[in-house]
C-alpha cells in the first residue's frame, strides 16, 4: 500500500500540492510513479481538501476518507497521517505488512529508486528504508553570520581542511518512506537507527518550500527528460 500526504494549507506556495507543474499537477507525478512501479495494491491519498482529492482520483489515486482536521494543520507529523491511513484501511483487510508513504511535491521521483528501496527493506528485515543522498557542499566546512556579517567557522578544526580529505555526509532526500505497516503504527522514528538508508544522486533530488525551489524543479525535471541526462540510476 502506498499512501500519499496532501493537505490543503500550504503556506509559502498555495495550493502546491496541485499547481501545475510542468504541464500536470504536481501530486500527478507521485501518483504515476506509485502507479508505474506495479508495487502496491491500493495507491491512498490521504487529503483534507476536496480539490485535492478530486485531482488525485482523476490520476488514478483512491481517496477513501477525508482527512481530519486534527490531522491537518501546519504542524501536522508524518507519522500520525500514515498511522491514520492505515488504520482506515486495515478496517478492510489486515494483510497489509508493508506500506510506502509517497510525498505529493516529489516529482523527480523514479519508479526504480521505489523498487530499490523496497528490496533493500525486505532483504534487510528493516523497520524503514528511504532514499538519501550527499549534500552539495562539505557540511564541516559550514559557518555561521550574525547581523554584522561576521563569519564563524561551525567546526573551527576543519575549515582549512580540503574537501577530498572530509567525510562525506547525506540527508534524506524527501521523497518516500518504505516501512513495515507495525512500525508506522507504533509510530517508530523514521530517521533513526531503526533506519536504511539508500544514496541515490543530487540530480533526482530537489526539496520544494519556496518559489526558487520550485524552479529549480522544474529546470532538473527538464533537465532528466530532455535527454540531457541519459543515466537514470
Amino acid at each position: 500500500m502506498a499512501v500519499i500526504p496532501a493537505r490543503g494549507g500550504s503556506k509559502r506556495i498555495p495550493r502546491k500540492n496541485i499547481k501545475p507543474f510542468c504541464g500536470k499537477p504536481l501530486i500527478a507525478y507521485s501518483i504515476e510513479a506509485a502507479i508505474a512501479s506495479k508495487l502496491f495494491a491500493k495507491i491512498v491519498v490521504s487529503t483534507d481538501d476536496q480539490e485535492i482529492a478530486s485531482v488525485a482520483k482523476q490520476y488514478g489515486a483512491d481517496v477513501p476518507f477525508i482527512r481530519p482536521a486534527t490531522l491537518s494543520d501546519d504542524y501536522a507529523a508524518t507519522l500520525p497521517v500514515v498511522a491514520h491511513a492505515l488504520e482506515q484501511e486495515m478496517t478492510q483487510t489486515k494483510e497489509i505488512t508493508h506500506c510506502c508513504c509517497i510525498y505529493a511535491t516529489a516529482p523527480l521521483i523514479q519508479v526504480n529508486h521505489l523498487k530499490a528501496v523496497q528490496q533493500l527493506l525486505v532483504d534487510r528485515q528493516a523497520d524503514y528504508a528511504f532514499p538519501v543522498t550527499e549534500f552539495d557542499f562539505p557540511i564541516l566546512r559550514a559557518v555561521s553570520m550574525n547581523e554584522d556579517n561576521i563569519l564563524t567557522p561551525s567546526f573551527e578544526q576543519h575549515i582549512n581542511a580540503r574537501s577530498q580529505d572530509l567525510p562525506d555526509y547525506y540527508h534524506d532526500c524527501g521523497q518516500f518512506y518504505w516501512g513495515k505497516v507495525s512500525s508506522f503504527l507504533n509510530h517508530t522514528p523514521i530517521i533513526s537507527k531503526a533506519a536504511l538508508g539508500y544514496p541515490i544522486p543530487r540530480r533526482f533530488v530537489q526539496d520544494i518550500d519556496t518559489p526558487d525551489d520550485w524552479l529549480e524543479a522544474e529546470l532538473k525535471y527538464r533537465a532528466l527528460n530532455s535527454g540531457l541526462s541519459t543515466d537514470n540510476s
